[in-house]
């Protein structure tokens, strides 16, 4: 009896569970808009422009993600988020998804409870350094202080580095980027450390870029993507296919520029249910069957965002390297729409 009834008790709890979770695409809908988690400010992937509007590499994943609900990339309110905030924010349901650096890590699946739906950028943690400082490795860092996001695997990754090459190192802690540009740039330390990717936008935007050296060693692996509350596997769903829709139109060499000439002529069977031709994959996920064509029209392949955002002929200017496609070289890959 006992047993039935803790048994019992468990369904219970997981259908409250599921219940409390659930729901997330129509409470969207009928809200009108999707409420995207993103960075304080990260050049080339969440900053706003000069017109106040939210733009970059992970602003195009929200409006990916909104397109594909609305038909329409502009229906998102983008919230703001620290390192400390972030989880909070998307645990509370404050926020419906993240799009901001973010990396992939077991607990943060597991423990925190969350999905992660893809990977949009794959990265690692450097260093950076004046190149008056003379240093040339990450080895030559012994009694340096160290400017570092607090409540990061950043900050995590800095101190396991440090320890396993039994060197010391003073942090210097701050919560938001943008404070802890100004405090390296002000000399406040001798060495500013977060994802590469972070290092090269944030480079961008110092006084005298070209003073400035990101050193050799890549220190950890950073897979950086979206994510949503566990367990409401639709809104996951819808997430998660939105980011892979940008990257198999890439693959098939699907672009906004001939979307429309695609749609009405390829007779490939893929594009053909990529762009709602054929098939009912929109309606699957909750969505109109041309929620994917809305989504390259309007946002664009994955190269174009990489293009527009962070590509070589931006302030940012990072190669594709790892984030080329497979096809490529690379190791960027997203399964068959089929």
């Amino acid at each position: 009896m006992r047993y039935t009834s803790l048994c019992a008790a468990g369904f219970a709890a997981m259908f409250v569970a599921g219940t409390a979770s659930a729901g997330t695409l129509d409470d969207v809908k009928a809200r009108g808009e999707l409420i995207c988690g993103v960075t304080t400010g990260l050049a080339g992937f969440a900053a706003p422009d000069d017109k106040g509007e939210w733009a970059g590499f992970d602003v195009d994943v929200c409006r990916a993600v909104a397109t594909g609900v609305f038909g329409d990339p502009k229906k998102v309110k983008f919230v703001p988020t620290t390192g400390k905030s972030r989880f909070p924010a998307l645990q509370s349901g404050e926020v419906d998804m993240l799009a901001r650096n973010t990396t992939w890590t077991f607990d943060r699946d597991v423990k925190l409870g969350f999905e992660f739906t893809g990977i949009n950028f794959y990265d690692g943690q450097g260093f950076m350094v004046r190149k008056d400082l003379g240093v040339k490795s990450a080895y030559e860092l012994d009694g340096a202080s160290v400017c570092v996001t607090t409540g990061s695997t950043t900050e995590l990754n800095l101190g396991d580095f440090f320890r396993a090459n039994n060197m010391s190192y003073t942090p210097v802690v701050y919560e938001k980027a943008d404070e802890i540009r100004t405090a390296y740039d002000a000399n406040r330390c001798d060495v500013y450390t977060t994802d590469r990717s972070g290092l090269a936008a944030q480079r961008s935007e110092l006084s005298n870029p070209d003073d400035h050296v990101v050193l050799p060693e890549v220190i950890s692996k950073e897979p950086l993507g979206p994510l949503v509350q566990h367990g409401d596997h639709q809104w996951g769903d819808v997430v998660r296919w939105s980011l892979n829709v940008m990257i198999i139109a890439e693959e098939l060499g699907v672009t906004s520029q001939n979307v429309d000439d695609m749609r009405a002529s390829s007779k490939n069977p893929e594009i053909r249910r990529l762009l709602g031709v054929e098939g009912e994959y929109g309606p699957r996920l909750g969505l109109a069957n041309d929620w994917a064509y809305n989504i390259i029209k309007t946002v664009g392949n994955y190269a174009e965002s990489y293009e527009r955002n962070v590509g070589p002929n931006t302030p940012i200017g990072l190669e594709r390297g790892v984030n080329a496609l497979w096809t490529d070289g690379g190791i960027l890959y997203a399964p068959p729409f089929r």
